[in-house]
């Protein structure tokens, strides 16, 4: 009898990845595990449009003058860069991916809420990202990604249409994403599984998914505003026909300042259970940090005026939103000294997820930092659209989400896939990834600083020194994020099978095979302790054994 079962068990283990090849199978599953997959892969090919994107403008700025782009060619550029990478890579990065496949796991539930509208977010973000390459393909679009009227709804000749009803598209998905997530967190966890138990990673997702639900809806009905205007002269942001280009800016912003927390807040989730998990100690202060991803995410949606300091919002507004901007540090300033606190005197494991782990810490204060500069009136007046800004746009969303997604990324692959990578060529790419990274952004504060305006192809001699040296770094970052594309799919063939748990780490998802059975657990989990239990691990390992033994025999 234990022989079958443990036979049927390891048959579906192996289902959502060996079970049915066909393209058919994949298209039309309901498993969660293997729709993150799917968006796994698709943002990565996304990823890899925008990262040309960025490569082409390293490219350009080498030398002062516009000698590889014109002008026109190089908006166009930049722009497909941002949107690319912002709306289809760093929003969906983790909550798609990571968290599409792990949140049930963490929660011992067999799958999300509703797994048909799990499908179709998928379909609908490649519905969106589909049109969106259309729009590349058409010659793209020359606004920015922020796409500021009048010169959006007005004097563009590029396809601002095309590629705003592909980002209203795309925003259902990220709305159906976060509605199922909730309801998931809500409602399925598992016996025993209190809020109070929850791993950090489900309260950043809980605490994104509020900011998706809640904010997603109004840049959708901007940017179709937008296409209205443009296609049937309807006057509401173009000032020719009574509309008013601040109120685009504050509707643009009220999403995408909350936007900037979608990318951030669930890779703080993940570097959460990485120093957890590789320090072997419970997460300091867990209550603390719970909490202030979703102070984060309330205060989020009270500080979009921050980018509108030299607009015509009036400076007593200015003053109430640089006070909430500094405000606003004070929940992420909370989970770096919580996670530096958990570091000191742990058990410490130098792998590579942890590498990135440290990695994000660094990166991030520095990003955060940085912000508190923009946050006062009378600099930013002076750093406003120059590379300053550019320097911290990237320090949080590469130094902070990309990191923290490429570190889940490596901690939880073995489970993703039943299979280790090789450890040595993980370091090592980490490693590229810091120095490459900096390298490539820090000169960026100097030359801004010095008054270097962004999206600008053509600049004096004098900041030459700066763009060459950012181009070298930029050269450095790109080798480093290619290197896990090549060792992580020679693992998935030659890499040494992992067992259920290689991390020794706490939480349910580890408490199953790797990878994981369709329904995720062979037996329902019962929680009778806290996270992140590593004083006990052992006996919570054999109690689960039992069981599990109990409910088969």
């Amino acid at each position: 009898m234990a022989t079958e079962v443990m036979a049927q068990a390891e048959e579906s283990r192996t289902n959502y990845l060996t079970n049915g090849h066909t393209v058919k199978s994949w298209l039309l599953t309901l498993d969660h595990k293997r729709i993150g997959l799917l968006y796994l892969f698709s943002i990565s090919i996304f990823f890899a449009i925008g990262g040309i994107y960025a490569a082409l403008i390293r490219l350009e700025l080498i030398t002062p003058q516009g000698d590889l782009m014109t002008a026109e060619t190089y908006n166009r550029v930049f722009t497909m860069h941002g949107v690319m990478m912002i709306f289809f890579f760093l929003i969906p990065s983790i909550p798609a991916t990571l968290g599409n496949f792990l949140l049930p796991l963490m929660l011992g539930t067999k799958d999300v809420a509703f797994p048909r509208l799990n499908l179709l977010s998928w379909y609908v973000f490649m519905v969106g990202a589909i049109l969106m390459l259309i729009t590349i393909m058409s010659g793209g679009v020359d606004t920015g990604w922020t796409f500021y009227p009048p010169y959006s709804s007005i004097y563009s000749n590029s396809q601002v249409t095309l590629a705003g009803v592909s980002i209203f598209i795309t925003g259902f998905s990220s709305i159906l994403t976060g509605l199922n997530f909730m309801v998931t967190i809500h409602t399925m966890r598992a016996p025993g599984l209190t809020w109070f138990r929850l791993p950090l990673f489900v309260w950043a997702h809980y605490a994104t998914s509020l900011i998706q639900v809640l904010g997603t809806p109004v840049v959708a009905i901007t940017v179709l505003a937008l296409a209205f205007e443009r296609t049937l002269q309807i006057g509401i942001f173009d000032p020719k026909l009574g509309g008013d280009p601040v109120l685009f800016q504050h509707m643009f912003w009220f999403y995408s300042h909350p936007a900037v927390y979608i990318m951030i807040i669930p890779s703080m989730g993940v570097i959460s259970e990485l120093i957890a998990n590789m320090t072997r100690k419970k997460v300091f202060g867990y209550h603390f940090v719970a909490f202030s991803s979703l102070a984060i995410a309330v205060f989020g949606f009270l500080v979009w005026g921050h980018h509108m300091f030299t607009s015509s919002q009036s400076m007593y507004a200015g003053m109430v939103f640089s006070l909430i901007t500094y405000a606003v540090a004070i929940p992420s300033a909370i989970k770096t000294f919580n996670w530096t606190a958990t570091i000191f005197k742990g058990s410490v494991s130098y792998d590579t997820p942890m590498i990135y782990a440290l990695a994000f810490i660094g990166l991030f204060t520095i990003g955060g930092m940085t912000g508190l500069f923009l946050a006062a009136l009378g600099l930013d007046v002076h750093l406003h659209d120059t590379y300053f800004v550019v320097a911290h746009f990237h320090y949080v969303m590469v130094g902070g989400a990309i990191i923290g997604y490429l570190g889940g990324l490596h901690f939880w692959w073995p489970k993703m896939t039943g299979r280790m990578y090789p450890e040595v060529w993980g370091r090592i790419s980490a490693a590229i990834v810091f120095l490459g990274f900096n390298l490539t952004f820090f000169p960026q504060f100097i030359v801004g600083y010095l008054g270097m305006p962004r999206r600008y192809h053509a600049y004096v001699p004098e900041y030459q020194v700066w763009h060459i040296l950012s181009t070298a770094g930029a050269s450095l970052l790109a080798i480093g994020f290619i290197m896990p594309v090549v060792y992580l799919a020679w693992s998935l063939k030659y890499g040494e099978k992992a067992g259920d748990n290689p991390w020794m780490a706490a939480g349910l998802e580890w408490e199953t095979s790797s990878p994981p059975p369709t329904e995720n657990f062979t037996y329902q989990p019962v929680i009778n302790h806290d996270a992140y239990e590593f004083e006990n691990v052992k006996e919570i390992k054999e109690a689960a054994a039992k069981e599990a033994a109990l409910q088969t025999a």
